[in-house]
């Protein structure tokens, strides 16, 4: 026994005060159970989680009372409480506990039972409670079958918003919750900061014993990402196409697409996707002159033809646009731009289209020998598009293009199995409150849509105030980092009690707030260091490129 429910405050079935017994405590995230007996002769089973503790000196009335009771002049007593938010009552029946109750601290299968671990089928470690014991996540609400999508607040470079992402991924791979279907799910990763994604399949050389060892008590091996590729863009004005990377030199590939591709795939759109461009009416332009290249004749190398004008280059294709969409042949004008287009209109599609060009030229291309080497693919478990080096509007024609091609690929699949997860940080960018684009349509599809066809979002940004609301509706499960004080009071956080708001203001790294369907009110979760290297100085020998060679290169053949 911990403490006894006091009756000096209201005790009701969703909060109670505990009066904590002389030589024990009670801390924040506390788990603790008690019973009330019925009149009936039943017994309710309570638990509940301490949200906030208080001391104070019971005989006290003025502050400079406690002076005169240090030196034993008035006496007094210290009494401490804590509050409890009650999380589960078994059977349901919702009574308030009795003043005068015992109260003890639950631990193992009590805890379980608290925190509904125990009603889980499916358990995915989600990382460490404040005393190292093991939290959980349902499944079920991750991987579609009752909800999906988790989204991750917090401020940049505190919250470790991508790297609480990591790890849930990392369970997801090798906990054995998914059991054989781990080997054929995939995540897509898109790397928008630094490079820091670059090595997940090296291990981590700063990894101590300690943090290793609490990998173990969350039912985790230790270890980086198995199966990783890692795709860049190409260095600008490198006709070789070389990836533009500066720490990792090997198993980095460069992507692009063909103008045949550009054409025919209608990716012009990505081109004008921020909100500036839902501002104005030029999008007019864009949809019709995206139709017309539709049309375009493949010339067979990656290049195309348009109206007879061969293209080799983004800067070729961008001149025969403006040729047809300006010309003083009023029949071809109004193919190109449309009929009842304003010539300020038409020119402002231009300047827009032209200013694209130093951004887009080295993505866009016909010039490259064997394009297919060069195209994004989802083969390996992990795929990591870097983005760090684009420029914002590039970045958005990557995210949307590459956003698409996943969706597409998992629609026509057919089949919600085998799961494919997508890791976008700065989720505000590419979807915010105001306005629409490509790329926020195709992110609300997969909030929408996703579940039911195994396509799961893993979003992160700083400010959940700023980004699409049916986005952050559909996460079935929100986590919480260090999170602004102003950003804190806005409604987006109104699943946290105002105890739980503060705390969010002072949260260090690798300490979240997390908040899943099943249980009423969030946990304080902790995560290990990452066993993965997040930067270049952390990253041991790669695994894979330190594999023994056979000195018979011939061994294994048959004779």
């Amino acid at each position: 026994m911990v403490g006894r429910v006091i009756g000096t405050d209201d005790a009701t079935p969703l909060e109670f005060w505990v009066g904590v017994a002389p030589g024990c405590y009670l801390q924040l995230d506390d788990v603790v159970a008690l019973e009330r007996v019925l009149p009936s002769g039943d017994t309710v089973r309570i638990y509940g989680l301490v949200t906030q503790v208080r001391a104070r000196q019971e005989g006290a009335r003025f502050d400079s009372d406690v002076f005169l009771i240090a030196e034993g002049l008035l006496p007094a007593e210290v009494s401490e409480a804590a509050l409890v938010q009650a999380t589960r009552f078994e059977p349901e029946i919702f009574v308030p506990p009795r003043p005068g109750e015992p109260v003890r601290r639950a631990a193992g299968a009590e805890r379980d039972q608290a925190l509904f671990f125990d009603a889980m089928e499916r358990r995915l470690p989600a990382g460490l409670s404040r005393d190292d014991e093991p939290l959980y996540i349902n499944l079920e609400f991750l991987d579609g079958t009752r909800g999906a999508h988790v989204n991750i607040s917090g401020i940049s470079g505190v919250a470790t918003k991508t790297t609480y992402a990591t790890f849930l991924l990392y369970s997801v791979f090798s906990s054995g919750v998914l059991g054989a279907e781990a080997v054929n799910t995939k995540a897509l990763i898109f790397n928008v900061k630094g490079e820091d994604l670059l090595f997940l399949d090296h291990p981590n050389i700063d990894l101590s014993d300690d943090q290793a060892a609490r990998y173990a008590k969350a039912g985790l091996p230790v270890g980086a990402f198995g199966s990783v590729e890692v795709f860049a863009p190409p260095r600008r004005g490198d006709p070789s196409v070389r990836p533009d990377v500066a720490s990792r030199t090997e198993g980095v590939t460069s992507f692009f697409w063909t103008l045949e591709e550009f054409c025919r795939g209608e990716l012009l759109p990505f081109l004008f996707a921020d909100a500036e461009d839902d501002r104005q009416q030029y999008t007019m332009v864009v949809f019709n002159v995206t139709a017309r290249l539709a049309d375009a004749t493949p010339t067979g190398d990656g290049g195309v033809s348009v109206e007879g004008v061969p293209c080799r280059t983004f800067v070729d294709l961008v001149d025969a646009i403006a040729a047809n969409v300006l010309s003083e042949d009023p029949l071809v004008a109004d193919r190109w731009a449309g009929r009842a287009i304003g010539g300020g209109t038409v020119n402002a599609f231009i300047r827009r289209l032209y200013g694209a060009v130093p951004h887009v030229r080295d993505l866009v291309r016909g010039d490259v020998a064997r394009p297919d080497r060069h195209t994004v693919r989802f083969e390996q478990q992990l795929t990591v598009v870097d983005l760090h080096n684009l420029n914002d509007r590039a970045k958005r024609f990557v995210v949307g293009v590459v956003l698409r091609k996943a969706f597409r690929e998992k629609e026509q699949s057919g089949s919600a199995r085998p799961l494919q997860f997508v890791l976008l940080d700065e989720l505000n960018k590419y979807a915010p409150r105001e306005g629409t684009s490509p790329i926020k349509e195709i992110l609300l599809d997969v909030a929408e849509r996703g579940r039911s066809l195994g396509i799961i979002l893993l979003g992160a940004q700083q400010t959940a105030s700023e980004v699409e609301r049916r986005i952050v509706a559909n996460s079935a499960i929100r986590v919480v980092g260090r999170l602004d004080a102003a950003e804190a009071g806005r409604g987006e956080y109104g699943f946290l009690p105002q105890v739980q708001r503060q705390r969010a203001t002072i949260l260090k790294p690798g300490t979240m707030l997390l908040n899943q369907p099943e249980l009423p009110i969030p946990v304080v979760c902790q995560f290990p260091f990452p066993a993965w290297a997040t930067r270049h100085r952390e990253a041991g020998a790669n695994p894979k490129a330190t594999a023994s060679v056979p000195s018979d290169p011939f061994e294994g053949l048959p004779t």
